[in-house]
């Protein structure tokens, strides 16, 4: 078993794949917070400076999901190919709704019409939304336990994955119970 300073390696790129992880949630989360919220605001002000206060750091909060996949893929290939085979289609919801936030931001200030902003508001909104609630079912449904076969494939059917219960408590199948 090889070791660096003591720990093992697989010990070492768990906490660089916590490390990413975490900074990916605390960082974006303000950001899916704010857009979650977007509609809540009554007045244009309001709604202008949520978006200033996220202005300069959302667009560079994705480069942590693109660390964690890439140190989920040397550290754990067996695990990378397993969730990412699992959560196709949560994970490709999840990249439209980044995608749609992004172009809701962009494209918000650039007509100053009403109807423009409130569309582009109501897109943004919606965006941060699923983000939310597609990372939250990727992440439920990895404490609750993802099925898989001898080889380590995926062997359940994506609508497994639409159950009330990652959103509410882990199943007392889960192992962190």
């Amino acid at each position: 078993m090889q070791t660096f300073l003591g720990l093992d390696y697989n010990l070492w790129w768990f906490m660089v794949f916590g490390a990413v992880i975490s900074g990916y949630a605390i960082l974006d989360g303000f950001d899916l917070g704010a857009g979650s919220l977007h509609l809540f605001l009554n007045k244009e002000e309001s709604r202008r400076i949520a978006m200033n206060a996220i202005g300069p750091i959302w667009d560079g909060n994705e480069v942590w999901l693109v660390i964690g996949g890439g140190a989920l893929f040397a550290g754990f290939p067996v695990a990378y190919a397993a969730i990412f085979s699992a959560f196709y289609i949560p994970f490709m919801v999840f990249m439209i709704g980044l995608i749609f936030r992004a172009v809701s931001i962009e494209f918000r200030s650039k007509e100053p019409w009403p109807w423009w902003r409130k569309g582009w508001d109501i897109v943004y909104c919606s965006a941060s939304i699923i983000i939310s609630l597609s990372l939250g079912l990727m992440l439920g449904n990895v404490v609750e336990g993802v099925p898989l076969d001898n080889h380590q494939e995926f062997s359940g059917s994506w609508l497994s994955f639409s159950t009330p219960s990652p959103f509410l408590l882990p199943s007392p199948h889960s192992p962190f119970l």
